[in-house]
Formats: C-alpha cells, structure tokens, sequence
C-alpha cells in the first residue's frame, strides 16, 4: 500500500530570516509586501501569531494592535530556492521529493519506514531533524497526498495515520482541509457545512452542482478514489539502493562497509535482471545537509562486486565525512544488458571480449582520471569525420579501417593553421611555421586530394602532403583550395609516429 508525507512548514519565511538573525526568533515579527497599493502582511511568526496578527492583514492594522512590531520586507523568490534546497535535504528520507508551494513538501515514504524502524520512529525523526534545523514544521503520513496533507495542517494531532485509516482521519476537519478554493470553502460554511463528515456521503449529483467539478476531484484525491500525481524534484533512478544510519558514520572504515553493502544489495538486482552497470554514483548525505559524491564508469556491463568496489576504493579517501554521513544512497543511472558469454575450448580466450581487459581499462581509467578511449572506423572522406568514438569494447565496426593509404596515428581535432613556404604549381612545400617554429622539410610526398561527399560538399578541396623535417620529424600537411585562388591556405593537421 501507497503512503505519503506531507510536511507543513509553518512560518517557513520567518523561520528562514530567524536563522540568519536569531534575536528574530524571540520578538513579534512579520514580513510585509505591496498589495493593491498598500502593505500586506506576508508571513508571520509565532509570537506574532500570539499577539493577534494573521497573513493578509494591512500592515497599518498590524502595527496598531503591536507598536514595536519587527517588520522586514519579504523575499519569495528566495523563499522557494530555501523550500528546494529542503527538499534535496529530505530526499537523505526517500527518494522522491515533490514541492507543495509556498510553504510545503510531499514525500512518497512507500516502503522507507522499516529502514527507520517503523512508521512511527520514521516520521519522529524526520520532525525532529527539520525542528534541530530551525524550523517548525507538522508532519503527518497518510495513504493518500490529499490525506496527509489535511491532517498536517488541520489535524488535532499530526502524525502517522494508520494505514487504511485516512477516511476515519478526515471526517472532523474543516472543509479548508480539502484545498478548496476561498469562495467554496465560505460558501460551505454558509451552509452550516464546517466539518468534511456533514458532506461527504452526499449525492455527488447535488454537490456536483452546488459546488462544481474541482469540489469532487479535490474530495476523490483525498479518500484515494482519484491519482494525484506528484512530480519529483529529481528522477528516481531505476537501479539504486539506501542505506540509513542509526548513527553518523564518520570513519574511513565505516563507509567501506556501507559502500559494500550497497553494492552487494545492487548487483543481486542487476544479476537478476540480466544487466550490468556502465556508470554508477556513491553519495554520502551528511548530518550538516551537504551531499558527498563520488561516481566510476566502466567500459562494459559489470555486476561483480569485487571489480566495482576496486573502482570507487581509489576515490574513496575524497569523502570528507565532515560530523558523520546519516544516509548512504548507491544509484547506477547507465546500465546495459549483461549476458553470460559462452566460451570454447578449442578457442584461445582474450581480446575485446576478455572480461580481464575491460576490467584493467577500468581501473585504469578510474585511477587517472580520463577516459580511456577505442575509436572505430567511420564511412566519411574527411579525415577528422573518418573515425568515431566506439562506446564499448564490444561495440563492432560498421566499415573497415583503410589500409590502402597512410594516414598519421594522431590526428588533430581541428586542423592548425600554418605559414607554408612552397614552389608553384603543386609542389610539396620547402619549409612551415608553427607556433613560431620553422620547419625546414628534407622529403615529401603528395599531393593526395581529399574532398567531402558529394551530400556533404562545403567549401573547398584538400591537397595532403607528407613531409618530414631536417630533424626527422613528420607531418602531414595540407592546402585548402586550388594555389591560384586569393584565399588558398595551409593546415598541420597530423602527426606521423
């Protein structure tokens, strides 16, 4: 079954400031804003709320009941981004979070509260870390958003509504409870209708009428009868897996132990489906809201243990646990099939296909740093479009490697423009410029016309040479267009081993 939480925060905008300026946490204090062309209180504290004063008053009104009222102007913008950045704090509870501006959170708990040890303990320690940060909050669970949304702001007693309970929960709240809109909700109480249980076994029909069809839906999302669908401030991803702790984790030790643990948790998973992991992220959710990350490819699909934990063992030492990790979350967002290959024993093993040497370029890879790249051969005349970037070592080749001309072992990206000193027409150049060095050339070979296809044809041929320097060095060179025309240049575009 479904469960949902809803997290109310109270004075959510004047907690905020309070935290910035603690003295405000003690004195009567509002925040104000234009409205219609005068000043509106915006947001309250408690102690204001104790003093009479409630959000919509005029400030004049305000400052009449209390003279020595504490009065800041209100930011919301900024308010949301501090609602974000709680959701990303809560998501150390579940992995999906959904905003309920201005003021509020959805959490979907289905399945969390055992790792907690209950749904009791579960949504106590969500309360009291939020109140630890500053802020008040009501926090009530429910089997429906709509439910537990209503009990947290208007329930007697916010917190765990039994499972199937949500019905019983909502009969003797105020219409408000439904998130009804002001003129529906007065009009209710026009009507002597001021608690949920003296409306909700009417004929739809009449209430259908007398209210409109949002009246009904908003009813059918809180007794479950209609999905209310939540978005996520992030995707969950398919293939990850938590691991809270009882308490804050702050040794080297205690994070191997907690890595390995997810990891055995996620490659029974992915062993199960048939599928492997191609990238994976390891996040340590601190005490003090921070999130420490360290992440690992691999160059083919791996559910192995031992391989994956070798790969994030070398970041390791780069979490800094600062005053303890509480949440341990292991997510693999690229995964790929991962199918037993069948071996032969009249075959000798090895190559792209040994399990030994996707291993060792993932260590390798891993431990420096940068990616270690397999290009295969690509159907384009153009020498820099010639190839391609392979996304695995088994990914097999679409055409052949050319073996009829030469080509140098690197080649340049983006070819580099060159000063070029050559005899007419088509000769080879006598010596080249670059970066400030002149290159006075012993030998060469050309010119080879390359030009792009006849789909693709964009600007002007290339003529290639091959030269090599009084050093012995070796080049390979080209003119862009004809040597007659005005705008003909020279290009290094690769170098010969």
């Amino acid at each position: 079954m479904a469960r949902f939480i809803s997290i109310w925060f109270r004075y959510l905008a004047t907690d905020w400031f309070s935290l910035l300026n603690p003295e405000y946490k003690k004195m009567p204090f509002v925040l104000r804003q234009p409205s219609h062309g005068r000043m509106i209180v915006s947001a309250v504290n408690a102690a204001a709320v104790r003093s009479g004063i409630s959000c919509g008053m005029a400030l004049a009104d305000a400052r009449a009941l209390l003279p020595d009222l504490h009065v800041l102007d209100d930011e919301p913008d900024k308010i949301q981004r501090v609602l974000y950045k709680l959701a990303e704090w809560c998501m150390r509870f579940t992995p999906w979070v959904a905003l309920d501006p201005p003021d509020g959170l959805f959490l979907d708990a289905t399945g969390c509260a055992h790792l907690w040890g209950g749904e009791e303990k579960y949504v106590q320690e969500m309360t009291k870390k939020l109140t630890a940060r500053g802020y008040t909050v009501r926090v009530a669970m429910a089997d429906t958003p709509g439910a537990a949304w209503a009990v947290a702001h208007y329930g007697k007693n916010p917190g765990v509504v039994p499972a199937g309970g949500h019905m019983e929960a909502l009969l003797p709240l105020p219409p408000e409870a439904l998130r009804l809109e002001p003129q529906v909700v007065e009009r209710l109480h026009k009507l002597g209708l001021h608690h949920i249980k003296q409306f909700i076994h009417l004929p739809r029909a009449a209430l259908r009428k007398r209210f409109g069809v949002g009246f009904l839906q908003q009813l059918d999302k809180a007794v479950g009868q209609e999905l209310e669908p939540l978005q996520s401030i992030q995707p969950m991803e398919p293939y990850h897996e938590r691991l809270p702790c009882l308490e804050p984790i702050v040794t080297a030790t205690g994070i191997e132990i907690a890595l390995k643990q997810l990891l055995e948790m996620l490659c029974l998973r992915l062993q199960q489906g048939q599928k492997g992991v191609r990238a994976a992220v390891f996040k340590g959710h601190r005490v003090d809201g921070k999130v420490e990350q360290i992440s690992i490819a691999t160059s083919r699909a791996s559910h192995q243990v031992s391989h994956l934990f070798k790969l994030f063992e070398i970041k390791l030492a780069t979490i800094e646990p600062a005053l303890g990790i509480e949440l341990f979350v292991l997510e693999a967002p690229k995964v790929e099939p991962h199918l037993p290959q069948q071996e032969k024993m009249w075959e000798a093993g090895g190559g792209l296909d040994d399990v030994r040497l996707a291993e060792l370029v993932d260590r390798l890879s891993n431990k420096i740093g940068e990616r270690i790249y397999r290009y295969l051969p690509d159907e384009h005349h153009w020498p820099e479009r010639s190839f391609r970037e392979a996304t695995s070592l088994q990914e097999e080749a679409m055409t052949e490697w050319r073996t009829d001309v030469h080509r140098p072992l690197h080649v340049l990206p983006v070819p580099e423009r060159i000063e070029v000193t050559a005899p007419i027409p088509d000769y080879p150049p006598l010596l080249f410029r670059h970066k400030g060095r002149v290159h006075t050339i012993v030998k060469a070979d050309g010119p080879e016309r390359i030009e792009q296809e006849w789909w693709l044809q964009q600007g002007q041929h290339r003529d290639y040479y091959r030269v090599e320097d009084d050093e012995g060095n070796r080049y390979w060179l080209f003119r862009l267009g004809h040597y007659h025309d005005e705008t003909f240049q020279w290009f290094l575009h690769g170098y010969f081993s």
